[in-house]
């Protein structure tokens, strides 16, 4: 009796235990309308614990035009352009160049130490229509000489950052987990209209709340459980 309510209390242990988060590269807002004028962060964890993150180089989906970055302290950045099959004419006149590639080294910093991450902020004018997923392919490297690809699909184990394209004229999100998506969130909030401002808001997920109840609920029931159980084998033997 005294084992099953061990077993009881470790299976209650196991599920209020949080479950460890995957720290992957992100985009933040991951939602944004098509045509914005948006700043975005590029979230990129330290995933090793004796080494610094010391570049990043990502990849441009087709489209973008131009971007303006502004580097982290102890960063330099590079921004690689391709040829235009086709000039793009605009109001600042023609374009015959769309962003290919930019590429962060650390200049005379650190880098990310382990157990950080750092965000580098891109200006972007987005491309696409509602409904598209654009995909930022993504190389890490660290001062160990190690690199890390994140170019695959969102359910693989180092998926690429992407940002999907909403409706014209709505709203910044930045979705958590599998939720992401075009159109307006509840809990979403007008950016404001100013020009080459952006306002990220954050939408709260809920899920992660009912499954901490839920286990909260079957860890209670496995250790009333494992009490009833003690206490039965005891009056059992008392009576023998």
């Amino acid at each position: 009796m005294a084992r099953t309510l061990i077993l009881a209390i470790g299976a209650a242990t196991v599920l209020l235990a949080p479950a460890a988060a995957q720290a992957h590269v992100s985009l933040h807002p991951n939602v944004v309308p098509e045509g914005a004028f948006a700043t975005l962060d590029i979230r990129v964890p330290n995933e090793q614990d004796n080494a610094t993150t010391t570049k990043l180089a990502v990849e441009f989906p087709p489209g973008f035009l131009d971007v303006a970055t502004q580097p982290p302290p102890g960063w330099r950045s590079k921004v690689v352009t391709v040829k235009l099959a086709t000039p793009v004419k605009t109001d600042e006149g023609t374009i015959d160049t769309q962003v290919h590639e930019v590429i962060w080294t650390v200049g005379h910093g650190a880098g990310i130490p382990p157990g950080q991450f750092a965000n580098f902020p891109i200006s972007v004018a987005i491309p696409g229509k509602e409904g598209d997923t654009l995909t930022f392919k993504t190389v890490q490297t660290y001062s160990n000489g190690q690199v890390v690809r994140w170019i695959g699909t969102p359910d693989s184990e180092q998926p690429a950052p992407t940002i999907d394209v909403s409706a014209k004229g709505g709203v910044l999100q930045d979705v958590a987990g599998g939720e992401a998506g075009p159109g307006p969130q509840p809990e979403a909030t007008t950016a404001t209209p100013a020009a080459g401002a952006t306002a990220t808001k954050v939408v709260k997920e809920s899920s992660s709340n009912g499954l901490a109840i839920g286990a909260l609920v079957v860890a209670g029931l496995a250790l009333v459980a494992g009490v009833a159980a003690l206490v039965t084998g005891r009056r059992a033997r008392a009576r023998a």
